[in-house]
């Protein structure tokens, strides 16, 4: 697995530049990384591409 400092890491584009709480999420062949973007050294945790997608799929019905 990719280390933190290798990912490319990035917010939503609706998140405010304040500082506000948001997730950072982070892609890889078959895999979106997940993690808080106020911790950038803490918890992440991965999900398979198409998990997220559908995810996705169901956040934006």
């Amino acid at each position: 697995m990719s280390t933190v400092s290798e990912l490319d890491w990035f917010k939503s584009s609706y998140s405010g530049s304040e500082g506000d709480s948001c997730v950072e999420v982070a892609h890889t062949p078959g895999a979106v990384h997940v993690r808080d973007s106020k911790e950038k050294d803490g918890p992440r945790f991965a999900v398979a591409a198409s998990a997220w997608a559908d995810f996705l799929g169901h956040v934006l019905d």
